[in-house]
């Protein structure tokens, strides 16, 4: 049976078949709008809980940037470098499982390589901070799986208060350290390293102190049995999620070989930080889909599961128009909470328009590829990411950016 957690009725990822019959086929506008309204309402009980977690944990980095980027262009883009590129490594890897040791002693060599093409001494502070965020990537291994724990006892509300202190906790100590007491990239280091420990802290706290009885007795060797057919099911998962994560990464990297490399890292950091803020949103519509559609399917209702996909597409797909409108409304503003520098607020607003048009078309792509895992197509989705990003999307970047020299400012040439 499903639980009850504030209001909201969490649906066990599969029901016996003949639990309940398949919807009627829809016939009209009317009839429609009925079971768009209580779909919505399963949508969101599932959606809105991981939406805000992962706003949240998603945060405390991309605040770490807005505090560097008063500091100096130069630490904005050490930080920037570090937060998508070294630490997004070890996150897509890590959100599957992986674990952290491979990572722990080549802070700088993953430094070094990810920072070809982009200047020396950007390459150097990067190296130098990423050296710091070690506790970051240990937390990063502890924090996945203890999630994905909560989230199958359906304690994705205690997820998301425990998320909460630690971003209130994150705002509060970066102030302290970075603009009271002047302690900069170090500060910014201690601030997010101890954010990190405090959501995997807590979390196991409240799993340890039984609210999560039946579920959890105490560490255990059974914990090991099976891995290797656990590993065979994430194979799919990891790649599909990893491609994702590395191409944003990849586009600081391309970044970096631009002319003026400083301000192009800086302006391509912060529109990726902003992405990065609102593809959160829609990771969690990913997340309820999936568990939507992998409802619906076990259940044996298909019209069901095509009612879930068409109304989760149309309310992400207006979510996203409201963000293009958004962006474009405060184009000649919307990177000043980022930086002191005029020359990268300039930039950045150069970019507004096909930034815009990115977050629309982000606001359903997540989505797309939660219907493909609730499905169980994550073979196609991997394929799909290897020929988008990879084949068509950095090479096109790396053309326009490199060899015809638009830069960053192409929003500026599509105008």
């Amino acid at each position: 049976m499903g639980s009850v957690e504030n209001g909201c009725v969490e649906q066990p990822l599969l029901k016996s078949k003949g639990l309940e019959e398949d919807i009627e086929e829809i016939r009209s506008c009317g009839q429609f709008m009925g079971l768009a309204v209580e779909e919505n309402k399963k949508l969101w009980c599932l959606a809105g809980p991981a939406i805000f977690t992962a706003l949240a944990q998603y945060s405390l980095g991309a605040l770490t940037q807005v505090f560097a980027g008063h500091l100096t262009t130069l630490e904005l883009d050490a930080v920037s470098v570090e937060n998508m590129v070294i630490a997004g490594l070890a996150y897509g890897i890590m959100a599957w499982g992986a674990r952290w040791r491979p990572y722990a002693g080549k802070p700088s060599e993953l430094s070094s390589t990810a920072c070809l093409g982009v200047t020396q001494a950007i390459a150097r502070l990067a190296g130098t901070f990423s050296l710091y965020m070690l506790p970051q990537l240990l937390a990063y291994a502890l924090n996945f799986p203890i999630q994905k724990f909560l989230q199958a006892q359906s304690k994705v509300m205690a997820m998301a208060w425990v998320s909460a202190f630690a971003l209130v906790f994150h705002v509060f100590l970066s102030w302290l350290l970075i603009v009271r007491f002047g302690l900069g990239l170090v500060g910014a280091a201690v601030s997010l390293n101890v954010a990190w420990w405090v959501v995997v802290v807590g979390q196991f706290a409240y799993i340890a102190m039984g609210y999560c009885p039946g579920a959890w007795t105490g560490f255990s060797w059974a914990a090991f049995r099976d891995l290797g057919a656990f590993a065979r099911l994430s194979v799919a998962s990891a790649i599909m999620m990893c491609l994702e994560f590395w191409y944003y990464m990849l586009l600081v990297v391309l970044a970096g070989q631009l002319k003026n490399a400083q301000v192009a890292v800086a302006a391509i950091s912060i529109c990726t930080n902003l992405n990065g803020w609102e593809i959160m949103v829609f990771f969690g519509f990913n997340a309820a889909i999936s568990v939507r559609i992998s409802n619906e399917l076990g259940a044996g209702r298909p019209r069901a599961a095509k009612l879930s996909i068409l109304v989760v597409v149309l309310s992400s797909a207006l979510l996203g128009l409201f963000f293009l409108a958004l962006v474009l409304a405060l184009r000649d503003v919307y990177g000043l909470p980022f930086t002191n520098s005029p020359e990268v607020a300039r930039a950045v607003s150069r970019v507004a328009v096909i930034f815009s048009i990115t977050l629309l078309l982000n606001s359903i792509q997540p989505v797309l590829t939660g219907v493909a895992v609730g499905a169980g197509w994550q073979w196609l989705v991997a394929y799909i990411n290897v020929g988008c990003y990879y084949i068509v999307g950095l090479p096109l970047g790396f053309l326009l950016g490199s060899v015809f020299d638009l830069g960053v400012q192409v929003g500026k040439k599509l105008d």
